[in-house]
């Protein structure tokens, strides 16, 4: 058993670790990013031409979000994985500091009627999407470790739902209903994957779309929002104006596109072309098979990071896997909720789709994001020979803590 524990602390601290780097994700999120930096440019260029005098504009400021996000991530991909789990509980406090400073008059920022926005010196910041990569750090941490009382019945089960409560009532304010819907999406999905039981996840579904249905109900302008969704054609020059220029710009992409740069939806007709509807343009321009592509690669990356989760529950990494499959949720989510607006499949909500709309609060965080999922696959690499030398999930944990923490670090 000595043997088997000092092979496994070798391999542990090999130089060579970057043997154990998964290629393959950090592949597909690079692909990502850069058909994000195109597709920007694409849809921004006579917008931005008209508006700051020069075409460039977003392209320039979204390389240099790729450039600060690709450093955050490396800085978070250098951090080990048990260093987050252990602050969970600092994150949550972060993530309350940021959502009540965001409404604070001269310290948020207000935009189009929404106070969601930090003014850091010459950039701003939206808090929600900081407080998405919190909130899963927080959940996971705390799922780690009341698992077992999670399990039991309802005590269990309202302390982590009052914390989601308070956060989603503070993001509310600002207002942010769709950061809101996909935290409280990602979670749920934690929840249960954490072992909350069925019946008690359909009665926590189930209230919480009745909920959000009331409060877009008794909100007047999230109603006109719904009732220009079932029939956006109804008033195609108010209401329906957005949804139906995103379906014409579907429509004239047909099979393969007009071509890059061709788009005519986004020369003024189409609003927020390059962020919250940029996969219209993508459709005009690529049409349905090069949106096909782009929904496959988004369908690897969220595969693949669901296959990290799995594989990390069934070594006992319980933080790892909750972890893992949180950011899958939210990734997804994002993606589903941002081309169904676009489509028409879903009320009309500004969320950005992750890596490709222009949004650099976004991207950073995404960013983020893909730096902790690296280093969890990493450490999860380095576990697989004490696995195989036959030690408890418990020991190879220990082991595998007390190894990484002087690695990369």
């Amino acid at each position: 058993m000595m043997n088997s524990r000092l092979t496994s602390l070798n391999v542990l601290r090999d130089p060579k670790w970057l043997n154990s780097v998964d290629w393959t994700l950090l592949l597909i999120v690079a692909s990502l990013i850069s058909l994000g930096l195109v597709f920007v440019a694409s849809a921004s260029v006579t917008f931005a031409e008209a508006n700051y005098g020069d075409g460039w504009f977003f392209v320039k400021r979204y390389s240099v979000y790729m450039v600060m996000g690709i450093a955050a991530g490396l800085m978070i991909a250098a951090i080990p994985v048990s260093i987050w789990e252990q602050y969970g509980g600092l994150l949550l406090v972060v993530t309350l500091v940021l959502l009540v400073a965001v409404l604070i008059p001269g310290v948020g920022r207000k935009v189009n009627g929404s106070q969601r926005w930090l003014q850091l010196g010459v950039m701003t910041f939206q808090a929600s999407e900081a407080v998405k990569f919190c909130m899963i750090i927080f959940f996971s941490s705390f799922l780690a470790r009341k698992q077992f009382e999670l399990q039991q019945g309802w005590r269990g089960l309202l302390k982590p739902l009052m914390v989601l409560s308070v956060v989603i009532f503070l993001m509310l304010l600002e207002p942010d209903f769709g950061s809101s819907v996909v935290l409280a999406g990602t979670v749920m999905g934690m929840l249960f994957i954490a072992g909350a039981k069925m019946w008690q996840f359909i009665i926590l579904f189930v209230g919480s779309l009745m909920s959000l249905g009331a409060l877009a109900y008794f909100s007047p302008y999230r109603l006109q929002r719904l009732v220009s969704f079932r029939n956006p054609w109804a008033d195609q020059y108010d209401s329906g104006y957005q949804l139906t220029q995103s379906l014409i710009a579907f429509g004239r992409g047909e099979w393969f596109g007009l071509g890059l740069g061709n788009s005519v939806q986004k020369l003024f007709y189409l609003p927020e072309a390059h962020t919250d509807f940029i996969v219209a343009i993508i459709a005009e321009e690529m049409g349905l098979v090069g949106l096909s592509v782009l929904l496959i690669i988004f369908s690897l990356l969220v595969g693949k990071i669901l296959m990290l989760s799995r594989q990390a529950l069934s070594q006992g990494s319980l933080f790892i896997g909750f972890s893992a499959f949180g950011i899958a949720i939210l990734l997804a989510g994002q993606a589903f909720i941002n081309i169904g607006v676009a489509s028409g499949l879903l009320p009309t909500k500004g969320l950005t789709l992750p890596f490709i709309s222009y949004g650099g609060s976004s991207l950073l965080v995404c960013c983020c994001l893909m730096g902790l999922v690296l280093r969890m696959a990493w450490e999860l690499k380095q576990m697989e020979p004490a696995q195989a030398s036959g030690l408890s999930p418990k020991q190879q944990r220990s082991l595998h803590e007390s190894a990484s923490a002087g690695v990369l670090s």
